[in-house]
């Protein structure tokens, strides 16, 4: 196999074979195909894409670079959710307990900051002790006991994955349809799951910031999916503005904590149930939305949900006590409140600085092998269309130094607009199956 003759085909608009796609994913897995050659080959997808016969194949060859999750014997359906990238987006740290409350099986399988978007695997990493590096056995034993596991891609599951996704964070090529999709898919399919739902980002924030190519990304996704046997449904949502109030590792898992606590901000409550609500049904836990609703508010308001977290948190090495004292998350050594330079309403809180600010306080990746540091972030206290008067309190900056609290300033100043009027897109806009399109908003 010559790379270089498969990056001139693709880059001229050509057909690659399913078996050359099978090839160079395996060569890359096994270290004959060095980053640069993989890194154009990617560049020439994401300006000429994939065909439908391709997009399977690379999906297919990705999944197959690893090994399954099996449920054989196990009495409760196994399902999963994903998101496609957000800021402030930590809905799974809550639905996978509150799913696994439900009497639901949740391997999650999830993955690192991408681009300007946070990570659930840096998050949950931000709790002392805590180990998602598990093996397919640990993470088997733990879902058939508690209900969930949350865990990376290990070079057992998906391993091509693991390094596309990792090369394509510092090298341009992360929206792009056909590369969103076989990466979430290869890795959800990996599952062995019966049913899963894809949380859709549309905005200014989202890798896909127009609604055509957002849906179009969730019915590639559900082709996908239900072509593998497992049902998939689409839910797409609001991501030109952060998503809750907190955006950095540290501070996100609080604030999922606070929550499962009941007492978690309107926005991220919304987004949380209403991707709940699609598993409880997909699954058959629930007959129809009310009684998936009232399912998963049980588990809220009787505190199964907390305290199936803790469970996940203590058997996946972390200190539980961070689920009764959150203060025994990272915290940062300088903060400074951010207030509004002038009165009118909130016309923006714009996603994209917010989360290189993130970067840029040290908590991303700009290169590979970077460190995080989970204590930074912003603690934003403001939505689109509400007034401010001038020097009301906006934001907290979380930072380690005076040049971090310099960086958050100018991060919020870009983010944050005021003006007479603002018009936030629908929090929950469209849900998509393989056979309907549903306008919600």
């Amino acid at each position: 196999m010559l790379v270089s003759a498969l990056i001139e085909r693709k880059r001229d608009g050509d057909e690659l074979a399913p078996g050359e796609w099978r090839e160079v994913v395996s060569s890359y897995v096994a270290g004959l195909v060095p980053d640069y050659q993989m890194s154009a080959l990617l560049m020439a997808v994401v300006w000429r894409g994939l065909t439908p016969e391709e997009l399977r194949a690379l999906a297919g060859a990705m999944l197959d670079s690893g090994a399954r999750l099996r449920w054989d014997g196990i009495d409760r359906p196994v399902v999963d959710k994903h998101s496609t990238g957000g800021v402030g987006d930590k809905t799974s740290l809550l639905l996978a307990p509150m799913l696994a409350a439900c009497d639901v099986a949740v391997p999650m399988i999830s993955g690192r900051g991408l681009g300007h978007t946070g990570g659930t695997l840096d998050k949950l990493e931000a709790i002392p002790g805590f180990r998602t590096r598990l093996t397919l056995p640990e993470a088997t034993a733990q879902v058939r006991r508690i209900g969930a596991a949350m865990l990376g891609q290990t070079d057992e599951i998906c391993p091509a994955d693991q390094k596309l996704y990792a090369l394509r964070d510092v090298t341009g090529t992360v929206p792009s349809v056909p590369l969103i999709a076989a990466s979430i898919m290869s890795k959800k399919l990996a599952e062995g799951l019966d049913a899963l739902v894809l949380d859709v980002k549309r905005g200014s924030g989202a890798f896909l910031t127009d609604d055509p190519r957002a849906i179009g990304l969730a019915r590639t996704m559900i082709a996908l999916g239900e072509a593998a046997g497992c049902h998939t449904i689409a839910v797409v949502t609001a991501m030109d503005r952060p998503l809750g109030h907190a955006c950095g590792n540290a501070l996100e898992v609080e604030e999922a904590i606070a929550g499962l606590r009941g007492e978690g901000p309107t926005d991220l409550m919304t987004v949380t149930c209403a991707l709940g609500r699609e598993l409880l049904r997909a699954s058959g836990v629930a007959a129809d939305a009310t009684a998936a609703q009232a399912r998963l508010d049980e588990v809220l308001r009787s505190g199964a949900a907390l305290d199936r977290f803790r469970q996940i948190v203590e058997a996946q090495g972390g200190n539980p006590g961070i689920v009764d004292d959150p203060g025994a998350l990272p915290q940062s050594t300088r903060r400074a409140v951010y207030e509004a330079p002038i009165g009118g309403v909130i016309m923006s809180v714009a996603p994209r600085p917010i989360g290189h600010g993130v970067i840029k306080l040290g908590g991303g990746r700009t290169r590979l092998g970077d460190e995080v540091d989970p204590s930074v972030g912003f603690v934003i206290t403001v939505k689109p269309g509400q007034h401010v008067s001038r020097d009301e309190p906006l934001a907290t900056i979380h930072a380690r130094d005076d040049a971090g609290l310099t960086a958050g300033r100018r991060a919020l100043d870009e983010a944050i607009t005021i003006g007479e009027a603002g018009a936030p897109l629908p929090l929950v806009s469209h849900r998509i199956t393989a056979r309907w399109e549903e306008v919600l908003a």
